[in-house]
């Protein structure tokens, strides 16, 4: 009986031993900055007063230790124009005009679904100068995307179906659907040679049947706009094709230009050419 008394508290011992070295090796874990977390994350800002750049749920700096991006140069009056292309409904012509008209380039996002139907428009925003970056082909949310083949095939359908329509090796520019992402996430994404963008200025223009007014429009975009900023507006919104001449004219009074997205690109990537994995991490 002692024996078997001797040899439970033995046990209960090298148990609480055990569970108290395994916790110590979860805290270490965490608190290691190499460690990539796994969670999901939404893309969310915080905007302090008029004309001052928002801040990120994840900083600038920790950011480019994974080739990504929210905002450009803070010291410069330079806007970079983005936007997103689920689908082609009739307004991202008009879009195209505007930034035409003013000598802007933008750089279009586009999923699986709008190469399939609007290749000719894809077409037209290479050769007008624009760049076509990759936001995934069925607009999943990658965060919940463990494994590396996988992420890629997403991205590689992308860029495939890209270079039979225009001929061109798509620019290795990534944006997450939804802005959802994981630090594991933006890492795959950097081992393929993707530089990854968010943006520091948006507001909610992707509702369809419940598109904002241009006065709406212009209280959001006009106060917000601040230097080096990354703009994201949906190329579905028949606001944004409605607006987007006047806006430009409006942020070129305050001062503002119109940069290209690659010049800030780690890498140094010229304006439609593609970044390879090698120069994504130099």
């Amino acid at each position: 009986m002692k024996y078997k008394k001797t040899l439970l508290v033995l046990l209960l011992f090298l148990f609480m031993y055990g569970a108290g070295a395994g916790a110590a090796k979860i805290v270490d874990v965490f608190s290691s900055s190499s460690f990539v977390r796994r969670e999901t994350e939404n893309w969310g800002l915080g905007f302090g007063t008029e004309g001052t750049t928002p801040t990120g749920n994840v900083g600038q700096e920790e950011l480019l230790e994974y080739n990504a991006h929210y905002v450009g140069d803070t010291g410069k009056k330079v806007i970079y124009l983005t936007f997103d292309c689920g689908y082609e409904n009739g307004n991202t012509e008009k879009i195209l005009d505007a930034l035409k008209k003013h000598n802007a380039t933008g750089t279009f996002f586009v999923v699986g679904n709008f190469l399939e139907t609007a290749p000719e428009i894809v077409k037209r925003m290479e050769a007008e100068g624009h760049l076509v970056g990759n936001h995934t082909y069925h607009h999943p949310d990658m965060s919940k995307i463990s494994d590396l083949a996988s992420f890629q095939k997403e991205v590689d359908d992308v860029a495939n179906l890209y270079k039979e329509i225009t001929g061109k090796e798509m620019p290795k520019l990534y944006r997450p659907p939804q802005g959802k992402f994981s630090r594991e996430n933006l890492k795959m994404a950097q081992e393929l040679g993707y530089e990854t963008f968010f943006w520091s200025l948006a507001y909610v223009d992707w509702y369809q049947d419940k598109q904002p007014s241009p006065e709406q429009a212009y209280s959001k975009l006009l106060p917000r706009i601040h230097p080096g900023a990354i703009v994201l507006l949906h190329s579905t919104s028949s606001t944004n094709g409605e607006i987007l001449d006047e806006l430009l004219g409006k942020w070129e009074d305050m001062g503002y230009e119109f940069g290209v997205l690659t010049d800030l690109c780690l890498g140094g990537m010229e304006k439609g050419e593609s970044l390879g994995t090698e120069s994504a991490t130099e």
